[in-house]
């Protein structure tokens, strides 16, 4: 079977995708979509919104507003002795700050994912960041993964405190990264504390999705503007750890498992994917609803499709 054709029929080997969108060479090369949606349908980002986290604070890193070698400004770590305040932006974007967090959507039992995201003794959390930062620290930090949608949080709270809160965190991310790549779709959510839920949540059509993905294809270029260093978006694709299903984290990004193009991808829960395809000049788009054990399955037929594009 065709891998596009593969994609978009719903099987219980894959499961149910919503949007495929090949970008090539600055072009949409193929467009498809489930029967209830199109072009203009706002999309769940779940975790591929961690890698427009990313984005953020690489705009703040070259404006010289925070350095990610630096320990973070986290206050729950302020105090003389904590040991929690050498942890680092760059731990934190690595995930490996050392803190205990558990990242289980499935059972829920002592899942601190599900407690941040969507209860805490049966109110939202009012403060995510927060929430994340009260844990101990259980690694020596930058020791070792442990993939943490809590620590993204974190990363996020510091973006609150160095633009504003809310909608000024919002009118932020729309002038200084929506706006000029041209995702007039992009809607990030906050906590009540005026903090975006970066870890989870920015719904994006098929198309902005993959304007995002470009940013990264262009090393940074969104036409004649140089939006982010070069070298910010090189940290994507490059590795910091291996998680316990073998993939291979880089800084809120991953690798796109073996493959022979040095591919990169955005990842999120129930197989939301871009995947960056340098030496193609490809963006791959794929979004639908897929349980975690079919991952495997629909990232092989993301590699075949890729396979078959032009060179």
């Amino acid at each position: 079977m065709d891998p596009v054709e593969a994609l978009m029929v719903d099987s219980p080997e894959r499961g149910h995708t919503d949007a495929l969108l090949i970008l090539q060479h600055g072009e949409v090369l193929s467009e498809h979509y489930a029967p209830d949606v199109d072009s203009s349908t706002p999309l769940r980002s779940w975790s591929m919104a961690k890698s427009m986290v990313h984005a953020a604070v690489g705009l703040l890193v070259q404006e010289g507003r925070i350095q990610p070698d630096a320990p973070a400004a986290v206050p729950e770590w302020a105090a003389e002795g904590d040991p929690r305040s050498a942890i680092t932006l760059t731990d934190l974007l690595q995930m490996r700050p050392g803190l205990a967090w558990n990242e289980d959507y499935v059972d829920g039992d002592g899942s601190d994912v599900i407690e941040m995201l969507f209860a805490r003794d049966w109110e939202p959390v009012v403060d995510t960041g927060g929430f994340a930062a009260s844990k101990a620290l259980v690694h020596e930090p930058g020791s070792t993964l442990n993939y943490s949608s809590g620590t993204t949080n974190i990363v996020a709270r510091l973006i609150r405190d160095l633009v504003g809160p809310d909608e000024q965190f919002r009118a932020w991310l729309q002038e200084n990264l929506f706006g000029p790549l041209g995702m007039d779709s992009a809607d990030p959510a906050f906590d009540e504390s005026g903090t975006w839920i970066g870890s989870s949540y920015c719904h994006c059509t098929a198309r902005d999705f993959a304007r995002f993905g470009e940013l990264y294809l262009n090393d940074g270029r969104v036409g004649r503007r140089q939006l982010l260093d070069p070298a910010w978006i090189a940290t994507a694709s490059r590795g910091t750890g291996i998680d316990e299903e073998g993939r291979v984290h880089t800084s809120h990004w991953w690798l796109f498992g073996d493959n022979p193009w040095g591919a990169f991808q955005c990842s999120g829960y129930e197989g939301q994917y871009i995947v960056v395809v340098p030496p193609l000049d490809a963006v791959v788009v794929r979004l639908g609803k897929s349980e975690a054990g079919l991952r495997e399955n629909v990232t092989a037929q993301l590699k075949a499709l890729i396979d078959g594009l032009p060179s």
